[in-house]
């Protein structure tokens, strides 16, 4: 629950409260390079007059897990009175680059713990100021981003939101995420500066920011019903994707074998979806097409310039956090603005017409799949083809993966967890039933299987397990039972993994594992994260085959993920999912694909950009509205062009809320649509050029 808005104003213009800005380095001097840690990097200064003049720090970002460049001085600095980390960076290559920035305050700081972190992109050649904010924490307010008020600067989206000790600043650090090439930045004139921010009535009555103007900004309830009726018209004259099949595959394309159902071929020496009719498919998708978008209101209501009494028209939009989301919330009361917009369009019963608006677009933009989390009204839709979304609960047991988890893992190898994946399954396979407009389920999402970055998380599910108690845990009792067969005698046991235990009975209470260091304890660590993964998706895939025989198992949207992870995905999966949010798909970095003899798909995207009236780009950062579009038309190429991927999903249809979704702060412009049901016309321009020319390209593309 928020302190209340007056309190949290107060602090922030407290710690904002002074008049000029501080240097912190300008790279001038040598003095100013003593400081500097070059971590997977290389560092010099050079001459640069691009930026802020004189010299500046060029750094090399070498081929790695986390190369940064960090400064960390011998005592800790005193950063109170400013309210924002301030640098001017120029990317001078040809490609764009996302980076993020951190703060500790304190030795012990990981990325998740006594820090803040957040991150930005820069187009090639550009030059921008970037802003991080330091006072207070921008969750504080139920926000990831906060308005800058200054134009000439872009703040960077905060990801790793905690509160920092100013009065212990001990470093902060400019870093890629796992780069496959070098990249090349140039930084200068890092400084710390004054940021006074007020967000009293910032928001107006239809949900936008109320304190600056941008092309596009609606006015009016006119200007809202005057823009769908002009977009109606629009869409009745626009031409008709002609070279179409009735499922938005590829009708002059090679005829395959006709089944009735979406499945995956390999043709041309790429994978492809057929569609029921046998033509060659690629997904282009959009997630999370409904009708709710609400933001929560209590104890933030000096935010809005408007909101309705009780009893007055539209106040029929608050709702108890409660009823929107279960498990732990906040309380209080949201309000959707997107609902009261549509009601103001449409009247009362604006999801059919709102709904009928929204096919009709997506399929004249060129989109032939309604993405994850779309409403479950679209179900057997019979004119755009979706897929299902599903997640596995119960009441099985579950494996932690250790301080860096923000969730825990389902314990396959709990009896009851086959049992619960189709009982949580059934109700959504009773929606779809046997639609052939259903691609394929999609089942959980980004789950923490650990990443590749080292042994510690590659292998976090068998810590995990062993740092259980045997007795709660099914997953330790099977590794255990595991390690007695190979080893037999405990000595054996400890001399491959370098423990002084006197009976295997000992490592059934929880057991820190040494640190990976041997060859016999990493096969087993291996061994076990691979048997896990495999278990989890074997009775996945057997709870969608009992429900949904006809459909693809779309996989589980690998966000971090390891190499036995997705081993085992292929191996059970029609499908292996990524969300892969980067300025566009590296193939180097996704090689791995072209060896698992299996099809991939995208299950998330996204660019933002912050000159519409948003306070966050999202994951991947644009400049602009232009630059944003041009990055979509990039990124869908990189996948058109990589022969083991047979689709791309955006993440999202709508902007989310200006000031945070309610249940976790995120208010990112990554919608095609704002919330005034207004869409981005520079988007949605690209989408169409890039997805008119998609099935040419992607069978034309390195062939001969």
């Amino acid at each position: 629950m928020f302190k209340h808005l007056s309190l949290l104003l107060a602090g922030w213009l407290a710690i904002s409260a002074r008049a000029e800005s501080k240097q912190i380095l300008s790279f001038d001097t040598q003095a100013d390079m003593a400081t500097l840690k070059a971590n997977g990097s290389r560092v010099k200064q050079i001459a640069d007059r691009t930026l802020a003049g004189g010299r500046a720090l060029e750094v090399v970002f070498l081929h790695g897990d986390w190369p940064n460049v960090t400064v960390a001085p011998e005592k800790p600095m005193d950063w109170r009175g400013f309210g924002g980390l301030a640098m001017d960076i120029h990317n001078p290559g040809r490609e764009p680059i996302q980076f993020g920035v951190r703060v500790d305050d304190d030795p012990r700081a990981d990325g998740l713990r006594f820090c803040r972190q957040g991150g930005a992109s820069l187009a090639p050649g550009k030059k921008t100021t970037f802003v991080m904010p330091l006072g207070a924490n921008p969750m504080d307010y139920g926000m990831r981003g906060v308005p800058v008020e200054d134009s000439r600067m872009q703040g960077v989206g905060i990801d790793r939101p905690g509160p920092l000790h100013l009065e212990h600043i001990v470093a902060f650090q400019i870093f890629l995420s796992r780069p496959t090439a070098p990249r090349r930045l140039i930084l200068d004139n890092i400084r710390l500066i004054p940021w006074t921010l007020s967000l009293e009535k910032i928001v107006d009555e239809f949900g936008q920011y109320a304190l600056r103007d941008w092309p596009g900004k609606v006015r009016s309830i006119e200007d809202l019903k005057e823009r769908v009726l002009k977009e109606m018209g629009a869409l009745a004259a626009s031409s008709v994707w002609k070279d179409r099949d009735r499922f938005g595959g590829w009708a002059s394309g090679p005829q395959q074998d006709v089944t009735g159902y979406f499945r995956t071929e390999k043709v041309g020496g790429k994978w492809w979806l057929v569609t029921p009719e046998g033509r060659l498919f690629f997904s282009v998708g959009m997630d999370c097409v409904g009708t709710r978008n609400p933001t929560l209101v209590t104890g933030r209501e000096a935010m809005f310039e408007w909101l309705p009494g009780p009893g007055t028209p539209l106040a029929q939009y608050y709702a108890p956090v409660s009823d929107i989301r279960s498990g732990p919330v906040r309380e209080g009361a949201a309000y959707d603005f997107f609902a009261a917009n549509l009601e103001r369009i449409y009247g009362p019963g604006f999801e059919k017409p709102w709904y009928d608006l929204t096919i009709r677009r997506l399929i004249a933009w060129g989109f032939n799949t309604l993405g994850n989390w779309s409403d479950w009204k679209l179900h057997r839709n019979g004119r755009i083809p979706y897929v299902a979304s599903g997640g596995i609960a119960g009441d099985h047991a579950r494996v932690g993966v250790g301080p860096d988890a923000w969730t825990y893992m389902p314990d396959p190898f709990d009896p009851r967890f086959a049992g619960n994946a189709v009982r949580s399954l059934q109700g959504l396979a009773a929606s779809v039933g046997d639609d052939p407009w259903c691609i394929g389920y999609f089942v959980d999402n980004e789950l923490n299987w650990g990443d590749g970055s080292g042994d510690e998380s590659r292998y976090a599910l068998a810590f995990g397990a062993l740092s259980a108690d045997a007795s709660a845990s099914p997953a330790k009792r099977s590794f255990l039972a595991v390690l007695r067969r190979k080893y037999g005698d405990i000595g054996r046991f400890n001399a491959a993994w370098g423990t002084c235990l006197s009976t295997w009975a000992e490592l059934e209470p929880p057991f820190r594992a040494p640190a990976v260091s041997s060859g016999d304890r990493r096969e087993d660590l291996r061994a076990f994260a691979l048997d896990m993964a495999r278990r989890y998706f074997r009775a996945v895939r057997s709870a969608i085959r009992k429900v949904a025989p006809h459909h693809l198992y779309l996989g589980c949207r690998f966000a971090g993920h390891t190499p036995e992870a997705v081993q085992a995905a292929s191996e059970y999966c029609d499908v292996v999912s990524f969300n892969i949010y980067a300025p566009a798909v590296d193939p180097r970095r996704y090689a791995f694909c072209d060896q698992l003899n299996k099809p991939c798909i995208i299950g998330e995207f996204h660019f933002g950009a912050l000159d519409r009236g948003m306070f966050h780009t999202g994951l991947v950062g644009a400049a602009s509205q232009e630059e944003r579009a041009a990055m979509y038309r990039s990124y869908v190429r990189s996948v058109l062009d990589n022969p083991a991927f047979v689709g791309c999903h955006w993440f999202q249809y709508i902007d989310e809320p200006l000031t945070g979704r309610y249940f976790d702060g995120e208010n990112y412009n990554i919608g095609f649509i704002t919330t005034t049901n207004t869409p981005y016309p520079e988007l949605v321009e690209s989408a169409v050029k890039t997805h008119r020319e998609a099935y040419r390209r992607r069978w034309g593309h390195g062939n001969p």
